[in-house]
């Protein structure tokens, strides 16, 4: 008897395994993601296409380096600053009309770029487009975790990881390609009838409500806490970036570091002030309570650090390849491509493994295979070409993008469910918060190399360039390291609590 009740035990749990292959993804929630998902890739292609475009900026705009990086730094801290309210505007509003409004922010945006005569307008219409490209992302992944088959989450996670990775993958091409055709400022025009022809009907056809909006409360001392907090860290560390590159230079730099100590204290400061209110608040912008599981914490370091090196890496190869290596803009950003495209491509790959075999291989060997290609480029770094650059960075992304959806997966699968709008809120800010970060990291380490070593294109100046890089590997290095070692620590963790409650079950 008890042999027979095993059998049918095991004939159901394999039945029910068969059933979960067999599920099929809905033709809405494809047509739903096409929509969402383009509509977010060109946000984020705009934020690369720009990188590639920074010395025209420099020129037009009499701007230095570090001034410069904030067309994208601003644009990633504005994504940053929307998405913690993701989780609150999924709950008070439809999804369609998120849609709706992230798509016309992203019209908008371009037009203002076509008419900008002065910096600070470029800045603005940044502003505008990060707005919604910051509504767009975590719109797309609730959109996933919300209504795909359980058994394809991972994959379909993994195709969202795509989007947002492959337009940072051509972006640098793309500027390169189209500024050697048309002026920098014709070039953001073009995603405009992308979106009214394709995103926007798709979207309006295709984009269902599962869930009825609720009349929630927007905390605005945790929004406004929030957004000094991403915004305090990225303009102290821009800011004491530059004042050590005026030290280094001879220069005046002691407003400067005013400004940047300031701006890092009050950063800091907001953001435990943030974390401290939102455990005690009654409407909390985001609720944090599932962050006291350290196993939880652990994955999202992880994904708060390696989005620095990814999206970094956007601003660092075609820097070294124009102000180091004297390539064109156009060559600079196809020494992205290969690595950022391909690599890209592996995300949803790294998905399927990961449903398949769980989280320690489809993780931690991709993160190594990615810090592989860190250790190649500060190994050779003072006697790299752009073929080396080109090749090395094409090993880090493929390890990269198998490895980083699956991070995001593997750390959303222990939250209770009622708080999985708040964990995807958290882990699409980190990446955004992440990725500014290490842009004005880099830079800053880069201009502060360049400082005091002649005018741009001079061999001294070329060579500074070239140490700078060095330094921003040996960083790069430096923070994969631990971002590998949270992870490795976690999954163990996770394992065996796993174990353990199979034994207090066994037991019972």
């Amino acid at each position: 008897m008890i042999e027979a009740a095993d059998s049918a035990a095991y004939d159901l749990e394999n039945d029910a395994r068969v059933a979960q292959r067999d599920e099929k993804v809905p033709g809405y929630l494809i047509g739903s993601i096409l929509a969402v998902g383009s509509l977010a890739f060109l946000g984020i292609l705009t934020e690369t296409v720009m990188t590639v475009l920074f010395p025209q900026l420099m020129h037009e705009f009499n701007v230095d380096t570090a001034t410069v990086q904030w067309v994208t730094t601003i644009y990633i801290l504005m994504v940053g600053a929307i998405m913690p309210l993701s989780s609150f505007l999924k709950r008070r509003f439809t999804s369609k009309s998120l849609f709706v409004f992230a798509l016309a922010l992203a019209i908008v945006g371009p037009i203002i770029v076509f008419f900008s005569t002065q910096f600070w307008m470029v800045l603005l219409a940044r502003v505008i487009q990060g707005i919604g490209s910051g509504i767009a992302t975590p719109l797309m992944m609730n959109i996933i975790l919300e209504q795909s088959p359980r058994s394809k989450v991972g994959r379909l996670i993994g195709v969202g990881s795509l989007v947002i990775t492959v337009a940072p993958a051509i972006g640098p091409t793309v500027g390169g390609a189209l500024s050697a055709v048309m002026p920098w400022k014709t070039i953001l025009l073009l995603t405009i009838p992308i979106l009214l022809i394709i995103s926007l009907p798709v979207g309006l056809k295709s984009i269902r409500q599962t869930v009825a909006p609720v009349q929630a409360q927007l905390n605005m001392v945790g929004f406004v806490t929030i957004f000094l907090a991403l915004v305090g860290m990225v303009l102290g560390i821009n800011r004491i970036g530059a004042g050590i590159s005026d030290m280094v230079a001879g220069q005046a730099a002691a407003s400067s570091m005013v400004i940047g100590v300031v701006s890092l204290v009050i950063g800091v400061a907001s953001l435990v002030f943030f974390c401290w209110s939102s455990r005690r608040s009654f409407s909390p912008l985001l609720r944090l309570g599932w962050m006291r599981d350290p196993i939880a914490l652990l994955h999202v370091l992880p994904y708060l650090m390696m989005p620095m090196l990814g999206i970094g890496f956007g601003y660092v190869i075609t820097t070294l390849g124009q102000l180091s290596m004297g390539q064109s803009a156009l060559v600079a950003g196809l020494l992205v491509l290969p690595g950022a495209l391909i690599g890209a491509f592996f995300a949803p790959v790294g998905g399927m493994l990961y449903d398949r075999f769980g989280a320690r291989g489809p993780i931690l060997v991709p993160m190594g295979l990615a810090m592989v290609g860190l250790v190649l480029m500060f190994v050779f770094s003072a006697h790299m070409t752009p073929l080396m650059l080109a090749v090395f960075y094409f090993i880090f992304g493929v390890g990269y993008s198998l490895g980083l959806s699956n991070i995001m997966t593997d750390g959303i699968a222990g939250i209770p469910g009622p708080f999985v709008p708040d964990g995807n809120a958290v882990f699409q800010t980190s990446l955004q918060f992440g990725g500014a970060f290490g842009m004005t990291l880099f830079s800053t380490i880069i201009a502060v190399a360049q400082a005091g070593h002649g005018a741009e294109g001079s061999a001294d100046y070329m060579r500074a360039t070239a140490m700078g890089g060095t330094y921003v590997f040996l960083a790069m290095i430096i923070i994969a390291a631990i971002s590998m070692v949270c992870l490795a620590v976690a999954i163990h963790m996770r394992a065996k609590r796993d174990g353990e409650q199979s034994v207090e079950e066994g037991i019972r």
